[in-house]
């Protein structure tokens, strides 16, 4: 008799015992684990801390209530990782993606709490658009027949290219206003550690050779110390322990207006979210469907709606923590999940966060180079898998990277258009993205009215020869060195252009 049994989420230990182990449930040593997963703090480490230090100055906060913003970016920070990389029914994708306060919402933010709602209409904006975005996952996660390579190759440049500027300002210094701002030893500095990344990578260890990143860091901020270019004195200075207190600057307010710019945001995050997951999908060689798209956006939404709680923001994937995937070629999520507890530990231990704060930006920049070209790298290497003949897979892609470059090569292009518009597509990530999708939807999906010839774009990527011509052939005809012979071994004249004008 045959006894069907009852089927399990596949975030459980059970449904997994009998499966062949993927790439991302590999298991390093306890030593390895948790310097890799530092590693991908340090890579993180100035994205996260930013949003904070933005929206606290806009808010005019003091110093000391900007450092319980940071902290607490920090915590949430590492139990939403925690939650995305481990995983429980429902919820985390199981792979290895950084979780922490996205940039997408920083302006909305700004927004609000300028136009007088204060900090504390961010928190409640934040709170309900999450819970609306929680509730709309179900939408996002069946998508996946929608991310063809020709799409995710696209997205997946898209996010290298445009974090580079990120690592430019980095390698500058950070900060427009400072007078080393874009001085030769900022930049010099920078260069020194993607110097020692590449001179690593070389070397024939492979330990380290996956731990360049991280070493690099180490002696470029040895170098910048030895040179007066670190600054240590502030490390000692302020708390050693401190846990994020729930609702430290008041209980949440509900504005309407606020909720709805949130919402705009919680969507862009959704976006960019679904592209991570399938980019380091991508990078790790695992299979990634709706199910598992649809877990991740879920563990996404619930950090965001629990996070206000402690004083903290919407939460995203990290695109830059992919790359570092990529160039390590260390697929582990639990390597990821240690990097996710060091943050917390760095949450509560606010001085173990001034030493991480304490490594010069230029040295982040240096090493952001490498980080985000491989991103875009293997978004190269995703386009190279697409087939090209005779479709429009060559103007999906070029479309799509030069709409995404757009807000980047000009940061003000959509100033002037309505602020939901200008929202989602001052991202060139989610530009890129939602003009990949629709495109290939157009072109691949309702192929009513296609035809091979109906551009030059598809013209272009194939050699074409008439009908006609293969008429004038004969059986047995062949070429060689450039002549037409026939099945005799004679040569056939060839009619020139020449001779057809006479």
């Amino acid at each position: 008799m045959n006894i069907k049994k009852k089927s399990r989420p596949a975030n459980t230990t059970s449904s997994q015992a009998h499966k062949p182990e993927r790439p991302e449930d590999k298991r390093l040593s306890i030593g390895s684990t948790f310097a890799y997963g530092f590693q991908h703090v340090l890579t993180m480490y100035g994205g996260i801390i930013a949003p904070p230090l933005i929206i606290g100055a806009a808010a005019g906060m003091s110093s000391q209530d900007i450092g319980l913003l940071i902290a607490a970016c920090l915590f949430v920070g590492g139990l939403a990782t925690i939650l995305q990389t481990v995983g429980i029914p429902w919820f985390g994708s199981q792979l290895p993606l950084v979780q922490g306060v996205s940039f997408a919402g920083v302006s909305t933010m700004v927004a609000i709490v300028q136009g007088g709602g204060g900090i504390q209409a961010v928190f409640g904006s934040v709170i309900v658009a999450s819970l609306i975005g929680l509730a709309i996952t179900p939408l996002f996660s069946k998508i996946i027949k929608f991310f063809p390579p020709v799409v995710t190759g696209t997205v997946i440049t898209t996010i290298g290219l445009t974090l580079m500027p990120v690592a430019a300002n980095w390698a500058m210094g950070g900060n427009a206003k400072a007078d080393n701002y874009g001085s030769m030893a900022n930049i010099g500095l920078a260069a020194a550690t993607m110097g020692v990344v590449l001179l690593l990578s070389k070397v024939g260890n492979a330990a380290i050779s996956r731990l360049s990143i991280l070493l690099a860091m180490v002696i470029g901020t040895i170098i910048a110390f030895i040179a007066g270019m670190a600054d240590f004195s502030k490390v000692g200075q302020g708390d050693i322990v401190a846990f994020p207190t729930p609702f430290a600057f008041g209980a949440p307010t509900f504005e309407i207006a606020a909720i709805i710019s949130m919402l705009i945001v919680i969507l862009v995050t959704l976006t960019e979210t679904s592209a991570d997951i399938i980019a380091v999908g991508e990078i790790v060689d695992t299979k990634v469907d709706s199910r598992r798209i649809g877990d991740g956006l879920r563990a996404d939404m619930l950090s965001s709606a629990i996070s206000p709680l402690f004083n903290s923001f919407t939460q995203s994937a990290f695109a830059q923590n992919v790359g570092l995937v990529a160039i390590t070629g260390i697929k582990s999520r639990f390597v990821v999940s240690a990097g996710g507890l060091i943050l917390v530990i760095l949450g509560l231990l606010p001085i173990l966060g001034r030493v991480v704060a304490a490594v010069p930006t230029p040295v982040l920049g240096g090493a952001g180079v490498v980080l985000f070209g491989t991103v875009a790298a293997s978004g190269i290497r995703t386009l190279a898998k697409v087939e090209y003949k005779n479709n429009m897979n060559l103007i999906i892609v070029a479309a799509s990277i030069g709409f995404g470059m757009i807000p980047i090569a000009a940061p003000s292009f959509y100033d002037a258009f309505p602020s939901w518009f200008s929202t989602i597509f001052h991202s060139g990530i989610s530009s890129a993205a939602v003009m990949a999708i629709l495109l290939n939807i157009l072109f691949n999906h309702l192929k009513a009215g296609n035809s091979d010839n109906q551009s030059v774009f598809v013209a272009g990527t194939d050699r074409i020869v008439s009908e006609e011509d293969i008429k004038c052939l004969s059986e047995g005809d062949r070429f060689e060195n450039g002549k037409l012979i026939d099945a005799d071994g004679k040569e056939v004249p060839l009619k020139t252009s020449s001779a057809s004008e006479h």
